[in-house]
């Protein structure tokens, strides 16, 4: 077995490393305050070819493999996470299920802008009603006249509703006991996003609501055969799972560095409190399971690079890096003491940014759920 990093996943670590602490750090905190979209960001980012990591070079990505998309998203995470979720999202939920599924008319009218990163794409499957129950989608697509017209809402959707968003994916009823995917492009008659919802974390980045009302779209926006749509979207889900994994290793290390920093500098007792040993065990702790949730993330993408059977290897590291993540942050919170509870302190935003790891992509009940079921349980 060979654990080192091949030199092109090393020059794209210390990239978006340089990225994040020069160009996101300074501003994070600010645009957490405000709750606003980094739009001058998402323009950066598509410079550099991150909007597009896992996408082949002939639609307009950058052609690396899983495993350097999980290395980009946690770089970002370890900074703000709301950015880094805005790439997650468009990526893995928003562009994937087209690449994957979609028709060559369809790759072509859409890869190419979302690839480079000059639109955003959303994906929508969660409803007000169908959560962790998602096969109990109530939103219908009815085949009328050549055109789908859509009824129906979603809820929790990342990056629908920017200046730059295109397009989401969504899941319908096409019939009885029949769940396809469509195509809706936004400004379609409609189709109406809510503004954009007030959340405990991931501020900067996009949610609303979205809601169809008779919206209308050509029959060849179907996604992939009729009535797929239900294996489609646990497919996207299993690949997204790495990034939302990869997101769980970056918060914690980005909640280690903060803390180290802060326990290095912080004098109590005439000493830095580093050199506690209650305050070092705890590094040490943070340390060591942070070592083995990249360890888990980086092996799910690599099995998924390597066209082999990776969905428990996603579950798993997904429930890891996620419960991981909760375990540092507090930690690191701790340690910084009644400096972690102000908000002026980093700390803070990543602790309020920190609890969706447990909810998105599948809640940690849902992760167990599907790692038992590939045990044969």
């Amino acid at each position: 077995m060979n654990f080192d990093l091949t030199e092109e996943h090393e020059l794209l670590r210390s990239t978006v490393r340089e990225f994040a602490e020069s160009r996101v750090a300074p501003v994070a905190a600010e645009l957490d305050r405000e709750s606003r979209f980094p739009y001058e960001l998402v323009a950066e980012m598509a410079g550099l070819g991150l909007m597009g990591i896992p996408i082949a070079e002939e639609h307009g990505g950058a052609g690396a493999d899983t495993v350097a998309y999980a290395i980009a998203i946690e770089e970002l995470t370890r900074i703000d996470s709301s950015v880094a979720i805005t790439v997650a999202a468009h990526t893995s939920l928003g562009t994937m299920p087209i690449l994957l599924f979609g028709n060559d008319e369809q790759k072509r009218d859409w890869l190419p802008q979302l690839a480079a990163g000059q639109r955003l794409a959303a994906f929508g499957l969660t409803e007000p009603g169908a959560g962790s129950d998602a096969g109990a989608t109530r939103t219908t697509a009815s085949l009328r006249d050549g055109q789908w017209v859509v009824d129906g809402s979603k809820i929790f959707i990342t990056n629908a509703g920017t200046d730059i968003s295109a397009c989401v994916t969504i899941t319908a009823k096409t019939g009885d006991d029949e769940i396809s995917n469509v195509i809706v492009p936004n400004g379609t008659p409609g189709y109406t996003i809510s503004q954009p919802m007030h959340k405990l974390g991931w501020r900067a980045s996009d949610t609303r609501e979205l809601s169809f009302e008779g919206a209308a779209v050509p029959e060849g926006n179907l996604l992939g055969p009729r009535g797929a749509g239900f294996r489609q979207f646990m497919e996207i889900l299993d690949g997204g799972r790495i990034s939302v994994a990869a997101m769980g290793v970056g918060l914690a290390q980005g909640a280690y560095d903060l803390a180290v920093a802060h326990a290095r500098e912080r004098r109590q007792f005439g000493q830095p409190i580093a050199k506690f040993q209650a305050v070092q065990f705890q590094l040490a702790d943070m340390a060591t399971e942070i070592e083995a949730g990249r360890a888990l993330v980086y092996r799910a993408a690599w099995l998924k690079d390597r066209g082999r059977p990776f969905a428990l290897a996603a579950a798993q590291a997904k429930l890891y890096t996620g419960e991981l993540s909760n375990r540092a942050v507090n930690a690191a919170l701790q340690i910084h003491g009644g400096y972690g509870f102000m908000e002026e302190s980093p700390i803070a935003r990543f602790y309020r940014d920190q609890k969706v790891l447990e909810i998105g992509e599948g809640t940690n009940e849902v992760q167990r759920m599907v790692i038992a079921r590939h045990l044969g349980l």
